[in-house]
């Protein structure tokens, strides 16, 4: 593990970037920027586009590690350049920010009210590509549809599971165990889900280092008992279909909780737009998710 890295991400100010779509999430990404599907004919053609809208984000000027601790990719990627440079060494050597990779593949289909991550059968390979690519992190995504104990007990064991073996290759993960903000329960969902997260960090070796990624949570700082167990490194907090604006509320009132923001950091940037007026909108963006990450 890098320390200094480490040590930028336990302590530093700012948020992380989610600049993880997938397959199946690119699309809607593509439309959302103002590329409609129509526009290309291949995955691979989808993905240079998607990388393209990802290298303007990265290299404008408001995207810097003076807000920005690290920048979360999908594993395309990683395998891509900007400028030169593989994306994380881009990322950390020009811009000091933490370059950290997405390893699910997707969600199965929702059982006990929760929808369990799909097999990762080339897990091991793809941390060795990793760390020769110089990540500091992984991501894996599960996501809660009900505050069903036996299925959120099956989604924690699954994210614990991975996410030790993540951790004991020096990389440190973030376990994402969503709750959908939509659901009626989502308060009681919340309280079985902490339950049962800090059951399994009572149970981890002192030197095994891990972050969460959740939604904000229904009780202002709900989490503190989280980021304040010496195994975390970090909370963040999705914005799971919240607006910017409401997002950004909501995370201003849990103290410590810092932002993993996807669409809403992305809102409202326009392939059309000149760079002025791109980069203007990141700038306003990326102000307000940090000044609302920042208490």
């Amino acid at each position: 593990m890098n320390q200094e890295q480490f040590e930028r991400m336990h302590k530093g100010n700012g948020f992380i970037a989610a600049l993880d779509q997938s397959g199946g999430s690119t699309p809607k990404a593509l439309r959302l920027y103002g590329i409609p599907d129509e526009a290309y004919h291949s995955d691979k053609e989808m993905f240079d586009l998607i990388h393209e809208m990802r290298t303007r984000i990265m290299t404008s000027p408001a995207f810097t590690s003076e807000h920005i601790l690290g920048a979360i990719l999908f594993e395309n990627t990683m395998e891509r350049q900007i400028d030169g440079k593989f994306t994380a060494d881009y990322l950390w050597e020009k811009k000091g920010i933490l370059p950290i990779l997405k390893v699910d593949k997707g969600l199965a289909e929702q059982e006990y009210g929760v929808r369990m991550m799909k097999p990762i059968h080339n897990l091991e390979e793809l941390l060795e590509r990793a760390k020769e690519r110089h990540i500091f992190g992984t991501k894996m995504r599960s996501v809660i549809k009900a505050a069903d104990p036996y299925g959120i007990k099956k989604i924690v064991d699954q994210q614990f599971e991975i996410g030790c073996r993540i951790a004991n290759t020096g990389l440190v993960p973030i376990l994402e165990p969503e709750v959908d903000i939509f659901i009626p329960d989502k308060e009681a969902a919340e309280n079985l889900l902490k339950k049962e997260l800090l059951a399994h960090l009572s149970t981890l070796a002192p030197d095994t280092k891990l972050m969460f990624k959740l939604s904000i949570p229904s009780i202002d700082d709900f989490y503190a008992e989280l980021i304040d167990d010496p195994h975390v490194v970090r909370v963040v907090a999705l914005s799971g279909g919240y607006s910017q604006v409401e997002a950004n509320q909501r995370l201003a009132r849990n103290h410590r909780l810092i932002a993993s923001f996807s669409r809403a950091l992305t809102a409202g940037l326009l392939k059309q737009q000149t760079d002025e007026e791109f980069n203007a909108v990141l700038k306003r963006s990326i102000d307000e998710i940090y000044k609302a990450s920042m208490t």
